[in-house]
């Protein structure tokens, strides 16, 4: 389950939808997997820290003195605030009704369509890329950024997939909304796992602690090699490929659930 998270959290393809599935299969499913998933996201963000650590040092130290650097944090928390609202009001019932297979099948298909059309615009549309680096947002492309992340909020959409995509739609350059992605991912996703593990504590013990370890070991190392390649491979090449996967991948689903191979509402 670690590497699951470690090698989906950043692509566009949905970390939590592959949990799910992953967790059905391994029969870890239950509301204690439901934490573990949400808690070892922060396994995943410490990798992308470390990928960021020159521009997020730089940042913190320079926010008294310069004016980039503190546009760079306004804008990273103006994006954060539409998700917290959304997932404190919405989280709960979201998790009950539609955190299921079918649901995330039906996500990863409309989100491949909508990575194909994203993707074909960009390269048709003059004029199209407006903002070519995360400094040169303003708050209000932030929020746009924001807003549409929370999408994501829908197992199957994909955070990664919903904030880099729309960036794009918005006038991103693909780096830009692949960086902007990656740092609103920090704060997004640290304080998903720490309010998820203190709003279930009840339900741990530590006894769980081995097998929080090990994902959140896992998601590391995974997220950290699975960053790396991403950012050297969006430097040449489109988000095509992961539209296909997530379409021919969100088919099998419901095919095999059609067809009874797989038992997926168990």
């Amino acid at each position: 389950m670690g590497v699951v998270e470690g090698l989906t959290e950043f692509l566009p393809i949905s970390s939590t939808g592959h949990l799910i599935l992953a967790g059905v299969l391994l029969g870890f499913d239950d509301e204690k997997a439901k934490v573990f998933d949400i808690a070892i996201q922060t396994g995943a963000i410490v990798a992308v820290i470390l990928v960021y650590w020159q521009r997020l040092s730089q940042t913190v130290l320079t926010l008294p003195t310069q004016a980039a650097s503190r546009r760079f944090a306004l804008n990273v928390s103006i994006a954060f605030v539409p998700a917290v609202i959304l997932g404190l009001l919405l989280g709960k019932a979201i998790k009950a009704h539609l955190f299921t297979p079918q649901v995330v099948a039906t996500t990863f298909i409309v989100g491949g369509v909508l990575i194909l059309w994203a993707e074909r615009w960009h390269a048709r549309t003059p004029g199209a890329v407006r903002i070519a680096s995360v400094d040169d947002m303003s708050a209000t492309d932030a929020l746009k950024v924001g807003l549409v992340q929370c999408l994501a909020l829908v197992p199957g959409t994909s955070r990664s997939g919903a904030t880099i995509i729309g960036g794009m739609f918005l006038g991103l350059s693909r780096r830009a909304a692949t960086d902007f992605s990656f740092y609103l991912a920090i704060p997004t996703l640290i304080g998903a796992g720490v309010y998820s593990l203190y709003k279930d504590r009840a339900m741990l013990s530590l006894a769980d602690l081995p097998m929080f370890v090990v994902g959140l070991v896992f998601a590391f190392f995974s997220a950290w090699l699975c960053i790396r390649w991403l950012l050297r491979y969006v430097a040449n090449h489109s988000y095509v490929p992961f539209a296909w996967y997530r379409i021919v991948f969100g088919g099998v689903v419901l095919l095999t659930a059609q067809m009874g191979w797989i038992n997926w509402s168990a």
